[in-house]
């Protein structure tokens, strides 16, 4: 297995820079999948059993100006690292101001995703620093865990408020309980709310649009109207945490809904995409 990219654009790097912060914000350690085309970070979290999921593609000629990557044989060619994401996110914060940057696989002890970075000087001296990062080669037996995931048989698909207002909204709702619901429609409205013994607080948000989905829209059970609603109930910190997290400035922003069973949001910037799944709970 082999890996080395080098980063020389500051746009391209700032964008790998925040989406790996997201990332780090999301999960303690996820898998960073490469293939020839994409870096993928995954976190395959059992929805079904209470978890959360993560999946976001960034396509490698956006980040890298030089990419070589050769898998683990001709016939799969990915590898697969679990990587622990904030110490990734140090690295890289550390050298916004290089005139490059070299990721690369090595084997340092252990496997490494090794950062190297030329810094600027003053003198004709060149000054680089060097970020072992130490990951796990994930087996390949393990590899099915890391699909990408399908658009789920959702019931409801709505475009997000600003996400600067929802959070704000969920920042509040969080000190007065544990969950939210989350309901939304087919009219592209969609409300907030929250109940407990004391008091209940709803915030609404309209004219919102709905996203057209090709597989949806060729299905012959698509005849969605305004009084299609659909909601889950969530644990609220970890909508915030989501909220709290992103960093990638999304030029849109979807949300999902599987009535009383999933919470499928996804932020999308130029050409990358990151969907994250909060399960519903009774």
């Amino acid at each position: 297995m082999k890996f080395r990219g080098k980063i020389v654009g500051v746009a391209c790097l700032n964008q790998f820079t925040r989406v790996v912060s997201t990332i780090s914000k999301l999960t303690k350690t996820c898998v960073m999948r490469l293939t020839p085309d994409h870096l993928y970070f995954v976190l395959s979290g059992k929805v079904a059993s209470g978890g959360v999921a993560m999946w976001c593609e960034l396509p490698q000629a956006n980040i890298f100006d030089e990419y070589q990557m050769e898998g683990v044989s001709s016939q799969d060619q990915q590898i697969c690292l679990e990587v622990t994401a904030e110490n990734l996110y140090r690295a890289l914060r550390t050298v916004q101001d290089a005139k490059n940057v070299k990721v690369k696989l090595t084997n340092k002890h252990c496997p490494c995703l090794t950062v190297v970075a030329e810094l600027p000087t003053l003198s004709s001296v060149s000054r680089v620093v060097t970020h072992d990062v130490p990951v796990e080669v994930v087996p390949r037996r393990l590899w099915h865990e890391f699909h990408e995931p399908g658009v789920p048989d959702f019931d409801v698909s709505v475009y997000l408020p600003p996400l600067k207002t929802m959070k704000n909204v969920v920042d509040r709702m969080k000190n007065l309980s544990d969950f939210l619901v989350a309901e939304a429609d087919a009219g592209g409205r969609m409300t907030l709310k929250m109940e407990t013994d004391l008091v209940s607080v709803t915030t609404y948000f309209k004219d919102l649009g709905t996203p057209q989905w090709e597989e949806r829209r060729d299905a012959a059970t698509t005849t969605a109207t305004t009084a299609t609603t659909a909601q889950a109930r969530v644990d609220i910190k970890k909508l915030q945490q989501f909220l709290a997290a992103q960093q990638v400035n999304p030029s849109k922003a979807i949300c999902n809904i599987v009535d009383q069973r999933v919470l499928q949001l996804i932020l999308f910037h130029d050409d990358v995409c990151l969907q994250y799944f909060i399960p519903a709970v009774g």
